[in-house]
């Protein structure tokens, strides 16, 4: 694995169950068009690769489709197994897909292409998978990403708190524009054909304290920033976030946090091999 992916590794160890109560329910709102750019319906053999803890997987079962779902992260597998047991889910690091080529009608990947260390091999392993005339469809986060990181780091730069020096970055060579333009051209440079990609928009609710406990518990980069300080520097960044949340919340008391995504969809060309050798 590349430095960049050990990092990932470190970072998701241990934190299943505070993703699948914090941050996952912001991933789930892409589910619905992540399957519809897949074609995902009754009897569609789907694999759901980096499943967290099962969002996807589970509505790809309510629409009927024959769902496999892979994570590297054991505690994330073992959370989609229980949220959706009708599901084949397994441990699988990424690009390297346990997978027969073209084993797949369609493949879909929700925020996973974004905590790779290969984006191009990752796509192309989503592509391997998938067989002639399937499609693979997958989400990454943008650029503003969202106000609920915005809201996170004003606290952390008002606490006056450095970011960690050891922050998994990618290699120049490997990153690829955060734009709808650079993310259809990983699709189109694996030979995807029919390749379309749009912006995403919604409106995150949450509470606060269920919003800061994600973070606080060490779940993302903006979470490592803040879960690995001291309990006296934990306490402070809480300070400033807890005065900042009156700029972010409805007349409720509750989060209203716009977010951006980049939804990707492309079609295996018909008489492919299923397999470009980038994914290996």
């Amino acid at each position: 694995m590349s430095e960049f992916d050990e990092a990932e590794r470190r970072i998701w160890a241990g934190r299943a169950e505070a993703f699948r109560d914090g941050f996952a329910k912001l991933c789930a709102h892409t589910a619905p068009a992540l399957l519809d750019a897949a074609g995902a319906g009754p009897g569609t053999r789907l694999l759901d690769v980096g499943t967290g803890s099962g969002t996807v997987a589970v509505a790809a079962c309510a629409r009927g489709a024959r769902v496999t779902a892979v994570d590297a992260e054991p505690g994330m597998v073992a959370l989609a197994r229980r949220a959706a047991p009708e599901a084949d889910v397994h441990v699988a690091v990424l690009p390297n897909l346990p997978f027969g080529p073209g084993t797949f009608d369609a493949v879909v990947a929700n925020f996973v292409v974004n905590h790779t260390g290969r984006p191009a091999a990752t796509v192309a392993a989503l592509r391997d998978a998938t067989r002639p005339g399937g499609r693979v469809a997958a989400t990454i986060w943008c650029s503003p990403v969202g106000v609920g990181h915005e809201l996170l780091d004003r606290a952390v730069d008002e606490a006056g708190v450095e970011r960690p020096a050891d922050l998994p970055w990618l290699d120049p060579a490997d990153d690829f524009p955060r734009t709808a333009e650079g993310f259809a051209a990983l699709f189109k440079d694996v030979g995807l054909d029919r390749v379309s990609c749009e912006p995403l928009a919604w409106d995150h609710v949450a509470g606060p304290e269920e919003w800061w406990g994600g973070a606080a518990s060490g779940v993302g980069l903006i979470g490592q920033t803040i879960g690995r300080q001291d309990p006296a520097i934990i306490e402070r960044i809480k300070v400033a976030y807890d005065r900042l949340v009156a700029e972010y919340a409805g007349a409720d008391g509750q989060l209203v946090l716009r977010y951006h995504a980049l939804l990707a969809s492309g079609r295996v060309a018909s008489g492919s091999n299923g397999s470009t050798g980038m994914g290996s």
